[in-house]
């Protein structure tokens, strides 16, 4: 993925359409919390199995697509306005959550680390 590609269009679509005196990153916040809504909106009534075969064959696919994207874009935009390294802080919370989740204590359940039996 060329992230610095995807930052520069971004950037430039906001500029042109002189939208940085919105983007702050309470509002961009915000609005990524409404993309991570629609995602949900589209599962919700879904089981578990049917919310797995949202592949490129399912009729929502495209909206579950844009959604995903949308989510992302609000993400990068973020990183933009904070001077985060997405690439980066995503290793690192990976590092974080290695420690915070041990094999040994979590595999095969989903108990929040602070609830994990040591």
């Amino acid at each position: 993925m060329d992230i610095k590609n995807i930052e520069n269009k971004l950037s430039n679509f906001s500029s042109i359409r002189d939208w940085d005196q919105f983007h702050s990153v309470k509002n961009l916040s915000m609005a990524l919390s409404v993309e991570c809504a629609e995602l949900l909106e589209i599962v919700q009534w879904m089981s578990e199995d049917e919310s797995n075969q949202l592949t490129s064959e399912h009729p929502k696919y495209q909206n579950v697509k844009d959604e995903v994207a949308d989510v992302f874009l609000y993400l990068v935009r973020i990183c933009q306005k904070t001077g985060i390294d997405l690439e980066s802080a995503s290793l690192e919370k990976i590092e974080k959550n290695e420690l915070k989740y041990p094999v040994e204590l979590s595999k095969g359940n989903a108990p929040k680390y602070t609830d994990l039996k040591k």
